[in-house]
């Protein structure tokens, strides 16, 4: 996984990331084909493992908000990418769908997807 945000965040990896890597691991662990302990240079060069998953934070102007994940197997990649843009109008309807079922909730949801039956 990459976690891309602007030069000045602070966070690395993002709560976003951070969710992500570990709704992933509920659904199957990774498989690391060179095990953490045996990579030759930096360990810090496959990033810091997060339920599993290997995040690599990239912190550049420019960026506001993106993640990208790459599943791969022999022979094929599949990779999902958000980009947010360069403003917070791709977060304004999820927070208006969080906002909407705020009534009668008790306790902490996290995720949209868990409002969005």
């Amino acid at each position: 996984m990459i976690d891309y945000a602007k030069a000045g965040k602070q966070d690395a990896p993002s709560g976003t990331a951070r969710e992500l890597a570990e709704r992933l691991d509920e659904v199957r662990p990774p498989a690391l084909g060179v095990p953490l302990g045996e990579i030759h240079g930096a360990r810090d060069a496959r990033g810091v493992t997060v339920a599993g998953t290997q995040v690599h934070s990239v912190r550049l102007p420019s960026f506001v908000v993106s993640t990208e994940i790459v599943f791969a197997a022999e022979g094929e990649r599949l990779s999902i990418r958000h980009d947010a843009g360069e403003t917070p109008a791709p977060y304004i309807a999820g927070t208006l769908v969080a906002i909407r079922a705020l009534p009668g909730r008790v306790g902490l949801t996290r995720g949209l997807d868990q409002l969005l039956h």
